[in-house]
């Protein structure tokens, strides 16, 4: 039961209500003004919204990372591994089959992220904030930000390896 409580909280209820506000808001203003300027609005608010849930986590988590260093290296490692060749298997896959680098690096990112947000969301909700299980979901988003990040200039690094791209210049945004 609580497993399907978690699924409601945590995926019924936001993708329905994006379901109904993305409608309704088309609707009345049409879908130019939703990706342009609804959708701007909640920049700030989203980055935001992810920081206080970070906060909110590391704090009912502190005491557990700082009591097991060995136990958040032992899930770093593998966690990291996976997620860069993940990203590599999906990127040279792109690259050795000449697609455009704006589908071989959104396709390396997907394939590679883990979504440990939700992954936290539902074990909070399932064992508890303060709980030990909460620590790998935790370790995941510790880990998962800072190595898509890499992830993401090594992407910009590489553009002109791709058909139809040229290399990017550094600090000009090219994902």
């Amino acid at each position: 039961m609580g497993r399907a409580i978690s699924v409601f909280l945590f995926v019924v209820i936001p993708l329905a209500g994006g379901i109904l506000t993305r409608t309704a808001v088309i609707r009345r203003n049409g879908e130019d003004y939703f990706n342009n300027t609804f959708i701007t609005k909640f920049n700030n608010a989203t980055i935001v919204g992810l920081l206080l849930t970070l906060v909110l986590i590391f704090s009912f988590q502190g005491e557990v990372i700082l009591n097991n260093p060995l136990h958040i290296v032992l899930i770093a490692i593998p966690l990291i591994i996976q997620t860069f060749l993940i990203f590599f298997i999906a990127y040279l896959a792109s690259w050795k089959l000449k697609l455009r680098h704006d589908v071989a690096a959104p396709a390396g990112m997907i394939g590679a992220s883990n979504f440990f947000e939700l992954a936290v969301a539902v074990a909070i909700t399932l064992f508890g904030a303060a709980s030990p299980v909460v620590l790998a979901t935790v370790v995941g988003v510790l880990v998962e930000v800072p190595v898509m990040l890499a992830l993401v200039q090594i992407a910009n690094r590489t553009t002109g390896w791709f058909p139809g791209t040229s290399p990017a210049i550094d600090g000009a945004p090219s994902l």
